[in-house]
């Protein structure tokens, strides 16, 4: 069970942090076009993520939802690192 709610926490962590860097995109773009493709795929992208970091803490749903939410960011970090 503790297991699931890890998991649900950091798949809403991503998710929300998918939201949050769609409407930050298009407030400094200010691009009125939605692409919905585009949505979908970043939400389920950054959910998985999310799942994937959530795991991957201690057991504590806080966080979890913590490591969803920066989970991205922290596989940008890592790709630019390798990349550079």
């Amino acid at each position: 069970m503790e297991i699931l709610l890890l998991t649900l926490f950091g798949i809403f962590g991503g998710i929300v942090r998918a939201i949050v860097g769609l409407f930050k995109h298009k407030v400094f773009t200010g691009k009125e076009k939605f692409n919905s493709t585009k949505f979908w795929f970043t939400i389920i992208i950054s959910g998985l993520i999310g799942m994937f970091c959530a795991l991957l803490t201690i057991e504590d749903y806080r966080i979890a939802l913590l490591a969803g939410y920066a989970g991205t960011d922290l596989i940008q970090g890592i790709y630019r690192t390798v990349r550079k």
